[in-house]
């Protein structure tokens, strides 16, 4: 079973492949009778993936392949009995696409990977919940057979959708095939059997193990949808029931599949055009208790715009329903629009001033609030204390251009000065310093004495001018 790894990736997988691939004197540099690739990986060369992208089963082409979608500037050298590729060589490709085969990624993560061996009847598959009627064959990476129902004359295994009887993978894989097909179905650990190590009917699967599945759809009875029930009243029992599962799975934390149940129930009695006043009397309770489960579940699936809708559809009916208002708030806190919270948390607690639940939902809000300001004051004290270091930094660059353009002016003096005050230590040396040292002596007297024979003279009075 290992084998079929490598094939199941891709959204296309080629089987019987034939193409010629030769240069432009006629060499051929490569060639097969029968090669199996997927799209994604390729084979040979980049063209040969983008023209089987746009051709059908058993059609022929002839490729002239430029450089840049061959081998490039770089060639490629001999590769077993392949002949080597020159640099920047156009290459001529006769190719033949023998059959191909469709592989499915299933599951939100595209995880569960599904190969069509042979394919099923019509357009018609499983939807949740429907009874579908299999034969499997469950192995191992190393071949060990774990699992083996619907053979060997035994009846077929049947099991109803997404509800938890079979591993999460397997309901995916079947909910996708029609009656009569038979699948390759590959399935990691985590849709799997998880960490543990599990007993199944013919060997235990150890921990962390992928799985692979071949299955057949025998046949299937689908759920009925709302449009398959023309008697109203059987529509309101139908929603009733789908609320109540809602409720069992919410109740053991299977959100995304509570969900599934409640749009299914709102699916029976959304519209409602075609009821009596009594019948609409009777759907509008039920109704609503579904939207605002459901907008609980989305809550949890942090699906918070899709819970803030379905509150608001509440709220157009019942504009003081208080669980409304309430899960309402929650998915503005959420969404981090702390106003309208507010507004619906103070309303809902107008309505019911002792309900707990919002009363706590009020301490909480003004908590995210009080955290929000200190974060803002954070932010902003960090934006001004980066803005103001810039500032410093700005200033000290230009004091240091200033002082150096200063230096640069008073350096010639400061030099002549200091060669004017200094000594090399001889006595001649020394006298001449004192000499030197006298000159600026005399002067500061020269100054002095002027200034005393100028204020002796008569200043001249102003005001009588």
């Amino acid at each position: 079973m290992g084998v079929y790894q490598g094939h199941l990736q891709g959204w296309r997988h080629l089987e019987k492949v034939k193409y010629e691939a030769r240069l432009e004197d006629g060499t051929v540099v490569s060639k097969s009778d029968g090669v199996e690739f997927t799209v994604r990986d390729g084979v040979f060369c980049p063209a040969i993936s983008k023209a089987v992208k746009t051709m059908k089963k058993n059609e022929k082409a002839h490729l002239t392949v430029m450089p840049q979608y061959g081998f490039g500037v770089k060639g490629r050298p001999t590769s077993g009995e392949e002949a080597s590729v020159p640099p920047n060589a156009t290459l001529h490709i006769d190719l033949q696409v023998v059959s191909w085969r469709t592989v499915t990624e299933l599951g939100n993560d595209k995880k569960v990977l599904k190969k069509i061996l042979k394919e099923g009847e019509g357009y018609d598959r499983p939807n949740d919940c429907a009874i579908v009627r299999v034969k499997l064959i469950g192995k191992l990476e190393d071949g060990t057979l774990f699992v083996k129902k619907g053979h060997d004359g035994e009846e077929p295994f049947e099991f109803k959708t997404d509800e938890d009887q079979v591993i999460e993978g397997l309901d995916k894989a079947v909910l996708s095939m029609k009656k009569g097909e038979v699948a390759l179905v590959i399935i990691p650990p985590h849709h799997a059997f998880g960490t543990n190590e599990t007993n199944q009917d013919l060997a235990m699967v150890p921990p962390n193990s992928s799985v692979y599945y071949e299955m057949e759809l025998v046949s299937f009875d689908k759920e009925k949808d709302s449009w398959d029930l023309k008697n109203i009243a059987e529509k309101i029992e139908a929603a009733a029931k789908k609320k109540e599962e809602g409720n069992v799975w919410f109740k053991v934390g299977k959100y995304a599949r509570a969900s599934k149940r409640y749009e299914k129930a709102l699916s029976f009695i959304e519209y409602d055009s075609s009821f009596s006043e009594e019948e609409k009397q009777l759907s509008k309770p039920l109704k609503i208790s579904c939207k605002l489960n459901n907008a609980a579940c989305k809550l949890r699936l942090n699906d918070y715009k899709e819970a803030k809708e379905l509150c608001t559809e509440v709220l157009e009916s019942d504009s003081t329903n208080v669980k409304a208002l309430y899960r309402r708030a929650q998915a503005h806190m959420h969404l981090v629009d702390l106003d309208l919270a507010e507004a619906d948390i103070k309303k809902a607690l107008e309505i019911d001033p002792d309900n707990r639940d919002v009363k706590m939902g009020y301490r909480r809000l003004k908590e995210k609030v009080k955290e929000y300001k200190r974060r803002d004051a954070k932010l902003y004290g960090n934006m001004i204390s980066k803005l103001s270091k810039l500032e410093d930094t700005e200033d000290n660059d230009q004091m240091s251009q200033a002082l150096n353009k200063k230096h640069g002016l008073l350096w010639p003096l400061t030099e002549m000065l200091r060669r004017f005050f200094t000594t090399d230590g001889s006595k001649g040396s020394t006298l001449w310093l004192v000499l030197r040292l006298l000159i600026p002596v005399m002067l500061l007297v020269a100054v002095c004495v002027g200034y005393y024979m100028h204020s002796s003279v008569q200043e001249i009075d102003c005001i009588n001018c």
